[in-house]
Parts: structure tokens; C-alpha cells; sequence
């Protein structure tokens, strides 16, 4: 079983969201690609944060027209701070041992990581697609994954690095949609239309809810 997660606050889900997670599912034959909002991010906290019930209702929703798209109420159920490493872990135990798990992510974040909650251990639970982003660098990327002190080494012929667990970490490119929820609630707070920037229904869900207006 090949498994994506693609994990955020997704506060609001929006078109580049979505865009990456079919991408990328349909280009390394992923099953499934699990949207995964979190419960209480434990970096970067954002503000207004809305409800988590609010956020995985528009997940859904944005979601439903994709075949390869589910969505997981994971870290919604989880007390306290949603860590990766703990949600990695729960879907080991929920898929069992022939699950084979990518974790999606930006260039961006996974520069980041080092900050995460047992970082050097995500590595073993998952491979890891590393979205690109403009100005990315691929020496700088290699040095920055050699002072993670995880063990990945370059493998030439499949033009990935490989990590001692068996999983692997790619550097993938997406069509690149300059969207960001910050904008999005930006625009929404100041009445603006949000329309193409996120799907429809997402659209339709925060203007009758009235989200992001205070």
C-alpha cells in the first residue's frame, strides 16, 4: 500500500493545496493522498486560527471531486500539540507493515525540520517528497540534508537520497500557483473576492460562515 500525507493548517485549503497533492500522487503512483489538517500546530501559530472543525469541513469538501484525495481527522482527536512524528507513527499502526508512506512537503518547511519534534526519527517512518520551490538550490539542499546527521547518502542512478531505513527523500517540481492562506484571509477580512483562489465550495463554506472577518 502506497500512502501520501499532506499535511497542514490549511487555514483555508486553497487551489496550490490541492494541485501539489494530485500531482504528486499521480506522478510517483501513490494510492491515496491523505489531507491531513492539524489540531494545534506547534509552529508558526496563526492568527485567526479557525476551528479545527471548520478547517477539516472545508478539506472535505475541497477534496470530494478527487478520486486519489481522502482526508484524515488524525490530529483533530489528539490532545495537545499535533507533532508529525506521532502522526507517522499512528498510520503505521492503523495501515500495518506493508504500508509504504511519503510525506508531502514544501522546500520551504522541510528546511525547518530540524525544529520538528524528534526530527531525525520521521526519517525511518517515511520517504520524503520535497516540493521545489523558486530559488532552490540543489547543493545547498544536498549540504543542508548532510547536517540532518541521518545517514542520507546520493544515489545516482535513481536520482534520489537515500536514507539507511530503506525510504528515500525526492525533490519534485509542481506547477507553481502563487496562493497563500494568508492572502486568502487577508482578502476576506477586507471583503475582497477570494473566487478561483480556493475551490467553490470552500468559497461558499467561509462566506456562510463568516470566517476570517474579525
Amino acid at each position: 500500500m502506497k500512502l501520501g500525507i499532506l499535511g497542514g493548517t490549511f487555514n483555508p485549503i486553497h487551489l496550490g493545496h490541492l494541485r501539489v497533492a494530485e500531482e504528486i500522487g499521480e506522478d510517483i503512483g501513490l494510492t491515496k493522498v491523505y489531507l491531513i489538517p492539524s489540531g494545534m500546530p506547534p509552529h508558526k501559530p496563526q492568527k485567526p486560527l479557525a476551528d479545527f472543525s471548520h478547517r477539516l469541513e472545508m478539506v472535505r469538501l475541497a477534496s470530494k471531486t478527487s478520486p486519489i484525495l481522502e482526508v484524515w481527522d488524525i490530529e483533530g482527536k489528539r490532545p495537545g500539540l499535533s507533532y508529525s512524528i506521532e502522526t507517522l507513527r499512528l498510520f503505521h499502526s492503523h495501515f500495518g507493515s506493508k504500508l509504504e508512506l511519503f510525506f508531502i512537503i514544501g522546500a520551504d518547511a522541510f528546511i525547518e525540520i530540524k525544529t520538528w519534534k524528534e526530527y531525525q526519527d520521521l526519517f525511518a517512518y517515511a520517504s520524503f517528497v520535497v516540493i521545489n520551490r523558486p530559488g532552490f538550490n540543489k547543493e545547498n539542499f544536498l549540504t543542508f540534508l548532510d547536517s540532518l546527521d541521518v545517514g542520507f547518502v546520493w544515489d545516482q542512478k535513481r536520482k534520489c537520497s537515500c536514507h539507511p531505513s530503506g525510504n528515500i527523500l525526492l525533490n519534485k517540481d509542481t506547477t507553481l500557483i502563487d496562493i497563500s492562506a494568508t492572502q486568502i484571509r487577508e482578502m476576506v477580512a477586507m471583503k475582497k473576492s477570494i473566487r478561483f483562489l480556493v475551490p467553490e465550495v470552500v468559497r461558499e463554506y467561509i462566506e456562510k460562515v463568516g470566517l476570517y472577518l474579525n
